[in-house]
């Protein structure tokens, strides 16, 4: 059945309310605490830094994956306090819950850290659940209550609680195989994290309340801040509802020396992966020369919220037209 068919469409007519109340009750959050809402172009000179964020190329300009490195450019001129609520791409496979365009919303705190982020994640997901009239949030028959206190869990108390595995083990591909996770010959410490993180710990989290998964090992925040009593890990979350990845939030790193090494990895990374390469954003890398304030950020799917809000079985039933 068509999405335009009168029937299905009907259907969802519900989540399009929800996804109207949200998109207020995101914007009245932010207003009432004195954020500046921006609007960012959506064509950027350089592709993701991420290893895995595949881009959308038109010409020479890219759809960018996040507005991310854009709004940090108006932190170096000057702005303290931003979000945006904007249209992201990624080039990745239509699921229940990814589509390769969807609604992101991103904001920055300058003088803040990751633990303002929390606070802020709760805060909004709670506001947008009032607005809606909603006390518990729903995805495949599994609930979570945003009202409870959130679980704050480090990545390492996770590995240990739900694969038994130390995320710290000399060789984790052995502690991994030894608890059930299979891994490829030719499989990176990177690769071996993201079986055990997807085969053993990632629906474990958000269940009966939202969970906030912290700190993880330096390597996979490329553009967050070592954690200064612990630098083998960084200021990074990720919150997870029912299982689903919600948000990933981070304090900001603004050393142009140790980002620049880190985007080098990367780029090398995927050079190696994926056997192709792009730009660097060096314009972005001469703004945090020229001095970006200390600061913390957080990018949210819209699209996720609202299913979790609503009810809805997968994504495209919460947007006015899937992408197909």
């Amino acid at each position: 059945m068509k999405w335009w068919q009168p029937d299905l469409y009907l259907k969802n007519a519900p989540s399009r309310i929800v996804r109207r109340q949200v998109i207020h009750a995101i914007r009245h959050y932010f207003d009432a605490q004195g954020l500046n809402e921006v609007d960012v172009p959506a064509l950027q000179p350089a592709p993701s830094d991420e290893v895995h964020l595949k881009c959308f190329q038109t010409g020479e300009m890219y759809l960018h994956t996040s507005p991310e490195l854009a709004m940090k450019k108006l932190l170096v001129a000057g702005e303290t306090a931003i979000y945006t609520l904007c249209h992201a791409y990624r080039d990745e496979p239509v699921s229940d819950t990814h589509a390769p365009e969807f609604l992101m919303l991103e904001w920055y705190r300058t003088n803040t850290d990751y633990h303002a982020m929390m606070q802020d994640t709760i805060g909004v997901v709670r506001a947008c659940c009032e607005v809606c009239n909603v006390k518990k949030l729903k995805h495949n028959g599994r609930v979570s209550d945003p009202f409870q206190e959130w679980e704050i869990l480090t990545v390492e108390e996770a590995f240990k609680r739900y694969a038994h595995v130390n995320l710290w083990a000399d060789d984790l591909r052995a502690e991994a195989e030894a608890n059930g996770v299979f891994c490829g010959e030719n499989d990176t410490w990177e690769d071996v994290f993201f079986r055990i993180m997807l085969n053993k710990v990632e629906d474990h989290l958000g269940d009966g309340r939202p969970t906030i998964l912290c700190e993880y090992p330096t390597q996979l925040g490329a553009l967050a801040r070592k954690k200064p009593d612990a630098p083998k890990v960084c200021e990074r979350f990720e919150a997870y509802v029912c299982g689903v990845e919600l948000c990933n939030a981070f304090s900001e790193l603004t050393d142009p020396a140790e980002q620049r090494e880190r985007f080098n990895f990367n780029y090398a990374e995927r050079k190696r992966i994926y056997g192709w390469n792009d730009p660097m954003d060096e314009d972005f890398l001469e703004a945090l020369e020229y001095g970006m304030p200390d600061a913390s950020g957080n990018a949210l799917g819209v699209d996720r919220l609202i299913m979790l809000i609503s009810g809805a079985e997968k994504l495209a039933d919460t947007v006015w037209v899937p992408v197909k």
